[in-house]
Parts: C-alpha cells; structure tokens; sequence
C-alpha cells in the first residue's frame, strides 16, 4: 500500500542533500556545482566543528536555500535549550535532537519561544545501525530496530517534537502508528546498492512510497560523476510521485 504524503511542500525540497565537507569553500563549490537542483541542504558535524559553520548557513540564506542543522543535540535540557535558542537566531529550517520526553520538550519549548520556521526533529535509531549495533549497544537480545523506533518516535511526538529522523524501512510502522500529521525525514538513501556504512537502506521511491516526507542523500550525489545530473535525476522521481503537488 503506498503512503505517498500530501503535505503542502514543494516537491524541490524533499531532497535533502547532505552538504559534507571541511570548509567553507568546499561547501560553497558544492552549493554551486548543484544550483537549482538542490534547495535544500543538510549541514552535519564536519562543517559544525569547522570555523565555517555560520558562513555556510548564511550563504545559504543568501541563495534562498534552506537549512538542515544536523547536530543531534544531546545533552543537560538548559544547554539544548541554548543550542536550539542560537539555531533559530540563524534561520536554520530543521535540526536533530537525542534524548529522552524531558529534553525533547526543552527543545520544543524554545521552538515555540524564537518563533519563526525551526522544526524540531527527533533521531529514532541511526540508519547505520541494525540489530546487532542495538544488541551491542545493551538493549538486550529481544530488541527489533523497527519496535524502538515506533516507541521512540511516539514519545517524541508526545512531547510536540515536529516529526523524526527514522529509515524509510520503519517509515510505514510509524506512519500506521501515528498518522500523517508529523514529519519522517529519512537518511540512508540510495538510488542503487553501494558498499558503505549505511545499513537500512532504501530507494528515493520505496521511501516516499512508505510514507517519507524528505530524504537525505549524500554521497551518491556528492561522489557521482556529475553530481547536479545525479541530484536532478532524483528530483525528476519526486516529481513523478508527486504530480500536480505545490511548487
């Protein structure tokens, strides 16, 4: 049964591309090379820890692209408190946070204070983990990825977290568990099989089809030969399943 989502977002921005790199001339070469086959850009850790975060997410701005803050915030509620506070202060569209209701709602509750268009993201489980990670990790011998991540997402979305980073292999489950009214945006996207170190994989189509809202693709675009015919080629299968939808 296809979920495909109907929510009013612009087919353009639910690609995601994950802008990895050092610095801020590498990203801005990136965001050039892609033009206006990429609206959308996730910003992780490697440019958060490079001095050139801030640059990276005003050029951004500047280019009429949005923002993915990808920080997987976690720590005491007062110090994601602050964190959420400076990423809305510089217009960033969606970030990730860890954690348990208390967090998560600390979270939530600066989002509503800034105002403005932050939407809060809750991290279910890592799609570079499966089964063994969680075992491992001390969740015991009986865990199922597709369980913690239902129950995971159902206490993020209890607390008013906008929606949450999840597989688009669980994307169905959370969907028959809460409905359409949050977000799933999902990494691990990949248009073909590739040998890296992302476990739960899927296709662009099979994720929207399970009811994802984004997806988030990295290297396949990053590493492609031509990375804009890579990028637009995805965004000629979201037009495809989203016809007709608001541009």
């Amino acid at each position: 049964m296809s979920r495909i989502q109907t929510k009013p977002i612009p087919p353009q921005d639910r690609l995601i591309f994950a802008l990895d790199a050092p610095d801020f001339a590498r990203a801005a070469s990136l965001i050039d090379t892609l033009g206006d086959a990429v609206t959308f850009y996730k910003v992780g850790l490697e440019l958060i820890l490079s001095r050139d975060f801030v640059r990276v997410v005003d050029l951004l701005a500047e280019r009429g692209k949005h923002a993915f803050v990808d920080g997987k915030l976690y720590d005491v509620p007062q110090t994601v408190e602050a964190a959420v506070r400076q990423l809305a202060r510089i217009g960033a569209t969606f970030t990730s946070v860890h954690g348990t209701g208390p967090l998560l709602e600390s979270a939530c509750r600066v989002r509503d204070e800034a105002g403005g268009g932050l939407r809060i993201l809750a991290v279910t489980v890592l799609t570079s983990l499966d089964r063994n990670d969680l075992i491992e990790l001390g969740y015991g011998p009986d865990v199922e990825v597709e369980s913690l991540v239902v129950a995971r997402a159902g206490h993020a979305l209890k607390v008013g977290c906008d929606g949450v980073i999840a597989s688009g292999r669980e994307a169905a489950a959370l969907r028959d568990a809460y409905g359409d009214d949050f977000l799933i945006v999902s990494p691990g996207i990949r248009p073909i099989d590739r040998d890296d170190d992302q476990k739960r994989v899927v296709t662009p189509e099979a994720a929207f089809r399970a009811g994802v809202d984004h997806i988030v693709v990295g290297r396949p675009i990053r590493d492609a030969p031509d990375p804009r015919a890579a990028a637009e080629e995805i965004q000629t299968t979201i037009r495809t399943l989203f016809p007709g939808a608001h541009a």
